[in-house]
Parts: structure tokens; C-alpha cells; sequence
């Protein structure tokens, strides 16, 4: 199974930069796992595509202003993008800078990029892999994130973050904070749609996976099972279990929200049975991996030769998801983050066979 076998050609400008109007605006394709059968249509119909029966999956995870900017204390430029806060109220963070910060150095915080310095600042403690360990001085991190912090958008989307970003890259049911990156198939949805949802019988329930910034790390090794996937803390209580529980009793569909309520979801399946789950996850679901729980998942369209277009892959078959993202660039979806949704019902055998994967 080669990272090749999940590329495919994106123009440019089908990347979407900035979010549309209105959440629900976005496009919607249908795709049939078990046929490869598309149909177009609009987020804002979603609800013709549900049953009373079925259950919708979100994770509540909320982003935080992750992105910092300063200076060494040598002058230098540094961009800081925070990974992980830590229970003591350290953080793990990726560092961008000409040359490292030496361990027990400071970077000086800066309301944006190339401005003066404030009163606030973090110390290097040390580095524990790829990340480094800092510690703020003289306030707290969630202080220095609020007056200073700016929304961490994805490396693909090509200009600074504004004001509009605080509120869409952020879904309205975001409540845990943690997240560095948004769970974007739920930025759909706005309140309106949520209470239509429910209003026609459709049960729904809350996981929580704080989205990490490897989501965006690309996959370098040439067999996808060679591939290390970054590690993600996540919860799934009681409370979503027996959610799932009643759905399978009442014959409904388990339809996860997004690439990160599947990942939540399988992990806590992974013994093959669902139960309540608290911790970190690596889980890595590519073709031939199993799926215990997923009946149907709401994506947005993933970057080629990503983790997320083999998890999708895994779910709907190598060459129903190809033909699929070949059909949305020839129709002129919007791409990634900001961009316009997938629903997803699965092949028969979701467990997988790789189906056109060498």
C-alpha cells in the first residue's frame, strides 16, 4: 500500500482561504461506500439524508489561540505554536526560529508578528523530541493565549488570521478547550441546523479529541504501514456509549462528525466493543483496518497522501474515495478547512480490502 496510491491533483485555488457566509452554505457530496454512487447537494439539506433513528457524533473539542509570536532575547524572530498544554500549566509547543532557543533562555511575547514585545514571556525548559518544553513567566499560558495568542490556521491556508477566524474556525458546540487545530467537518453546522436535527427525532452526543498539529504532519514513508502517527488525548464517557448502545437498539445509524469523532469512537472500540475511554490515541485507520462503531461519517475533502484520505479510504474503499475526490475537483469543490462536505455510508466490509491499493 503506497502514499502514492492516495494522491491526487488539486488546483490551488480549490483550496478555500476564508470560510463562506454562512456555515450551512457549503456544498455536500453523497458518497455510496458500497456502490461508489455520488450525489450533489448542500449542508443546508443534510437532514433529508438522516433518519429519526440515527445518531450524530460531535467532538466539542475547542480551539485555543494557539499561535504566539516574539522574540529572542537575542532579537531574533520566533513564531510559537503551542502543541499540548500540560496539567502544571507548561505547554509543549513547536518553535520556528532562524537558530533554537537554548534551554533557560526566554522568547519574549509580541502582540503579532515583528511588533514590540510585552511585559509577557515563556522560558525554554528543554526539548522533548521534535517540541520544546516552556514555561510561561509572570503570567499565566491561558493570560498570555487571551491577550496575545492568535487562531492557529492550517499551513495551507495562505494569509494572517482576523477576526471572522475566532468565531468560524471554532464550531458553535465548542465548549473543552485544547484543541490546536479545528474538527472542521463540524464547522458546518450552525445552531438553526442543530435544532432542525433534533427537532426531527435525531439523537446526538459528545466526544472529545483535542485536535493535535501533527493532524497536518505529512506521511513520508512510501508503505502507509511504515507511517508513525501522532498522538491525540481524547475522551469518550459513559454518557456516548450509552448513546451508541440505545442507537443500535432502535435499529439507527452511528454517524460520526468528522475524522476525529471516528478516531474517538474506534479507539474506545478497539477491544471490539465499545466502552468508555480516557487517554491518548494513536489509532491509524488506512485500508484493511476495521471499523467497529462508524456506520457513516460527515468529513471535509483531506489533503492528498494524508492520513485523513486513507482513514476515508479505509471507510468507503481506495477507489470509491479516488473517483470521488477526482469527481470534486472536476465540480469545483472547496478544499480543506474552510472548504465544502462529504457524507459517507461505508463499504460492506469496512474492514477492507484495499481495492485497488498496490
Amino acid at each position: 500500500m503506497r502514499r502514492q496510491d492516495f494522491h491526487f491533483d488539486l488546483p490551488e485555488e480549490l483550496i478555500a482561504q476564508v470560510p463562506l457566509p454562512e456555515r450551512t452554505a457549503s456544498r455536500l457530496m453523497l458518497l455510496d461506500g458500497n456502490t461508489g454512487r455520488i450525489e450533489h447537494s448542500y449542508f443546508a439539506h443534510l437532514t433529508d439524508y438522516l433518519r429519526p433513528e440515527d445518531l450524530l457524533v460531535f467532538n466539542n473539542t475547542r480551539v485555543i489561540p494557539a499561535r504566539l509570536f516574539g522574540l529572542k532575547q537575542s532579537g531574533g524572530r520566533v513564531e510559537v505554536l503551542i502543541e499540548r498544554v500540560l496539567e502544571d500549566g507548561s505547554a509543549l509547543a513547536h518553535v520556528r526560529a532562524s537558530k533554537a532557543p537554548k534551554a533557560g533562555s526566554s522568547i519574549l511575547i509580541a502582540k503579532e508578528e515583528g511588533a514590540d514585545v510585552s511585559e509577557f514571556s515563556l522560558q525554554v525548559m528543554g526539548r522533548q523530541g521534535d517540541l520544546f518544553l516552556l514555561t510561561p513567566e509572570s503570567a499565566s499560558l491561558a493570560e498570555i493565549m487571551r491577550r496575545y495568542g492568535h487562531m492557529p490556521l492550517p499551513p495551507y491556508i495562505d494569509r494572517s488570521d482576523n477576526e471572522q477566524d475566532v468565531m468560524r474556525y471554532q464550531t458553535v458546540y465548542a465548549r473543552r478547550e485544547g484543541a490546536v487545530a479545528a474538527p472542521t467537518a463540524g464547522l458546518h453546522f450552525d445552531q438553526l441546523l442543530l435544532d432542525d436535527i433534533r427537532a426531527m427525532g435525531v439523537a446526538t452526543t459528545e466526544v472529545t479529541l483535542h485536535v493535535a498539529a501533527g493532524t497536518f504532519q505529512p506521511v513520508r514513508a512510501e508503505d502507509v504501514r511504515q507511517h508513525k502517527m501522532h498522538s491525540e488525548w481524547l475522551e469518550v464517557g459513559e454518557d456516548a456509549v450509552a448513546a451508541v448502545r440505545d442507537c443500535r437498539d432502535r435499529n439507527g445509524r452511528v454517524i460520526a462528525v468528522g475524522t476525529t469523532a471516528v478516531r474517538s469512537l474506534e479507539t474506545a472500540a478497539m477491544t471490539g466493543e465499545l466502552s468508555a475511554f480516557r487517554g491518548e490515541s494513536s489509532i491509524f485507520l488506512y485500508p484493511g483496518k476495521a471499523f467497529h462503531v462508524t456506520d457513516a461519517m460527515i468529513t471535509n475533502f483531506h489533503l492528498p497522501e494524508s492520513t485523513l484520505i486513507m482513514l476515508v479510504a479505509a471507510f468507503a474503499g481506495h477507489s470509491h474515495t479516488m473517483a470521488a475526490y477526482r469527481e470534486a475537483v472536476r465540480h469545483g469543490y472547496r478544499f480543506f478547512s474552510y472548504g465544502d462536505a462529504m457524507l459517507i455510508t461505508p463499504q460492506e466490509s469496512a474492514a477492507g480490502q484495499q481495492d485497488g491499493c498496490s
